[in-house]
């Protein structure tokens, strides 16, 4: 969501949420980031489901947003946003506080008519695998419940989310596009999902797009929508709310895609999104560490590279540092090169690009 203002910064400093450049202290304290792909992914997943210590019941989950989603643009606190909303006001009995679709007041919860917000989960419970209601933990996770108007939660259902341009609307009978202000918010509330709950949801089963070549369950859509839509103040003052366990309806855990949109391109790739904490470059974290190996070990002597820059040279070496083998620019297909043939062994894989260099351990049966 890229709104801001100099009120949001100010209100939302006044709540204490933690500022960009460092990890949120003390929740990542100790964390190894000095992981990149599916091992980053695993030890987040870990870190979000361990800290979730509050289990909250689906009607706590709407009290919740009647604080974590207000809008920072109103001196009153009165008003929350609205997911999926946009101006101009067009809905017959709202005033210049109640903006179609976009904000309502916070009391006008309930969902009985097309001028009052209700609860949408978005990750759509019918795509879950299995699905899921408001009883299960994933059902009332306020990480990924957000007030939304009536009528546009109606409208998108449970369709998966699409490409698009504009305002929230209809791609397809079946798909949704979520509007250019919200998309980042969906991304990173996919992502937390996929993490904190695994196999029950998937971004593959609520987004429609191509699958990432080292992890057949994250699509391109929501790393492109992460890059391009920003976190905002308002995702800010949502986590850390729910991240703290002392308050009235917090988790305990925190969203890390919206503490810092990078992890998600050390762990899957694709367009670099924002790096929140300028210290991770300074530990090595530039774009080769989002090359991938795989599989390894490789069992046919078959091994494909994937790396979102254009690699110059490869190098081969045995575990005693010596030359086995080097391919320059070596031949590239959509961001995978492949080495194949390789004779059974332990090796170190040296991947260089201009000034840049990582090196990968391989093992060949």
């Amino acid at each position: 969501m890229k709104r801001t203002s100099t009120l949001a910064l100010l209100f939302f400093s006044a709540l204490g949420f933690a500022q960009a450049g460092a990890p949120a202290a003390p929740y990542y304290n100790g964390f190894n980031f000095n992981q990149t792909g599916m091992a980053l992914k695993s030890a987040l997943a870990t870190k979000i489901t361990t800290t979730h210590t509050k289990t909250l019941s689906y009607q706590q989950a709407e009290d919740a947003i009647k604080i974590v989603d207000l809008d920072p643009d109103d001196a009153t606190h009165t008003n929350v946003l609205l997911i999926y909303g946009f101006s101009p006001n067009m809905c017959p009995t709202s005033t210049a506080d109640d903006k179609d679709h976009r904000r309502r007041n916070k009391n006008s919860d309930g969902g009985g008519n097309s001028c009052e917000w209700n609860r949408e989960h978005t990750y759509a419970k019918g795509l879950g695998t299995p699905t899921f209601d408001e009883s299960d933990t994933q059902g009332a996770d306020a990480h990924h419940i957000r007030a939304s108007d009536v009528d546009r939660n109606g409208d998108r259902a449970s369709e998966k989310f699409a490409t698009g341009t504009g305002n929230s609307h209809d791609v397809t009978a079946s798909t949704w596009y979520p509007g250019d202000e919200w998309k980042g918010d969906i991304a990173r509330m996919m992502m937390y999902m996929y993490l904190r709950y695994g196999t029950i949801c998937l971004p593959k089963n609520v987004g429609v797009g191509t699958t990432v070549a080292t992890d057949a369950n994250m699509i391109d859509l929501f790393l492109q929508w992460n890059a391009e839509d920003p976190v905002s103040a308002v995702e800010d003052q949502r986590n850390t709310y729910l991240g703290n366990a002392s308050n009235t309806y917090g988790q305990g855990n925190r969203n890390p895609f919206i503490d810092n949109p990078y992890l998600a391109t050390l762990i899957w790739g694709g367009t670099p999104a924002e790096n929140r904490w300028p210290a991770l470059s300074t530990q090595s974290y530039d774009l080769l560490s989002t090359v991938s190996v795989y599989p390894n070990p490789s069992n046919n002597g078959k091994i494909d590279i994937e790396s979102q820059i254009v690699l110059d040279d490869i190098q081969l070496l045995n575990i005693n540092g010596q030359l086995i083998n080097e391919i320059k620019n070596p031949t590239v297909n959509n961001n995978i090169y492949t080495l194949e043939n390789l004779p059974q062994g332990f090796y170190f894989l040296k991947l260089n690009s201009g000034n840049q260099s990582t090196v990968r351990k391989i093992l060949i049966n």
